[in-house]
């Protein structure tokens, strides 16, 4: 049996657990689900959509919110019950370190943004995996040695694929025994970016990005107005974050949000290992840009060499015009 971790936030599910969920029914025909906190047991019928057969859903007064540790405790006690052969998570922030706390209480391994997994058929022989190292720009094959695999899944690396005809999970739930240890690190409150509506980075299927070329706060305001034209969203990078010009929630890259656009717009972008590593998934990517030899070029499906302070009005008002 395989057991997912499928997170979400406060009841909302996040995308790439469903692509998880779909590779671990390449490893098992059984397959359960868990979440932590009592707003995930909603989730039952999704994670039932798309393998899984059983929801656990992990409740406790003090996981109101994410609180990665106990998420850690409440999945080691869950192992120890159920036995499973692996868990997976997908391979976001949050995957990968509510997995590394697993790994640190049970003392094991774990193998994080793998894109291919194996399990070992014979007893003491080592799991087989590739994962992504260097941002994805280096894959290496490599041998866990470890009983129970404990490993995250590259985002995107899976197509989500629902179950024709499946059912509903079943749900049980468990309240795990937490330590004080456990809840130092948590969510304790919300607001300003987190409260902010719209589309977010993960689900949209266009996103204007831009970069250090956007010159400053200000220069994001054209790009809003060319995302909001095209039912998109805006995204930065990193240096832009680290300067204060825009929140971190927008943030595409290693360090940030990894995205699968259909249309992806980098303006004013260079294209530093840690960006692609982040955009590099999206169907088309336009590139804006003056530097005719920035990196990010070798990745641009389209690329206008010019000022993006002229390119992005001149495409905001070609595509005003195709819609009076």
């Amino acid at each position: 049996m395989i057991l997912v971790l499928v997170d979400h936030d406060l009841g909302e599910l996040d995308p790439l657990s469903l692509r998880a969920l779909t590779c671990a029914r390449t490893l098992s025909d059984a397959v359960h689900a868990v979440v932590i906190g009592g707003a995930g047991a909603g989730l039952a019928g999704v994670v039932g959509e798309y393998g899984a057969n059983v929801l656990h859903v992990a409740t406790h007064p003090e996981l109101t919110d994410y609180t990665p540790a106990a998420s850690g405790r409440a999945l080691a006690q869950l192992v120890d019950r159920l036995n499973p052969s692996a868990v997976l998570a997908a391979g976001s922030p949050r995957g990968n370190e509510q997995l590394a706390h697993l790994a640190t209480i049970l003392d094991l391994p774990m193998a994080a943004e793998c894109s291919a997994i194996t399990l070992s058929t014979s007893p003491g022989a080592p799991h087989s995996v590739t994962r992504a190292r260097w941002a994805a720009n280096l894959m290496e094959d490599a041998h866990v040695h470890s009983d129970l695999l404990i490993a995250s899944v590259l985002a995107f690396s899976f197509e989500a694929q629902p179950v024709v005809g499946a059912a509903e999970a079943k749900v049980e739930t468990f309240e795990p025994l937490l330590e004080p240890a456990d809840l130092m690190v948590r969510v304790m409150g919300r607001g300003g970016e987190s409260s902010k509506g719209g589309v977010t980075l993960a689900d949209a299927k266009v996103i204007v990005s831009g970069g250090r070329g956007v010159g400053g706060p200000a220069g994001f305001a054209q790009l809003e107005e060319l995302a909001e034209l095209l039912e998109g969203t805006v995204g930065c990078s990193r240096v832009v974050t680290s300067a204060g010009w825009r929140p971190h929630a927008e943030q595409v890259g290693q360090t940030g949000t990894k995205v699968a656009p259909d249309l992806y717009i980098a303006a004013g972008i260079s294209g530093a290992m840690q960006h692609i590593a982040g955009c590099k998934n999206s169907k088309t990517i336009v590139v804006i840009n003056t530097d005719p030899e920035a990196p990010i070029m070798a990745y641009a499906d389209y690329a206008i060499i010019g000022d993006l302070h002229q390119v992005i009005p001149a495409l905001t008002a070609a595509i005003k015009a195709t819609k009076i």
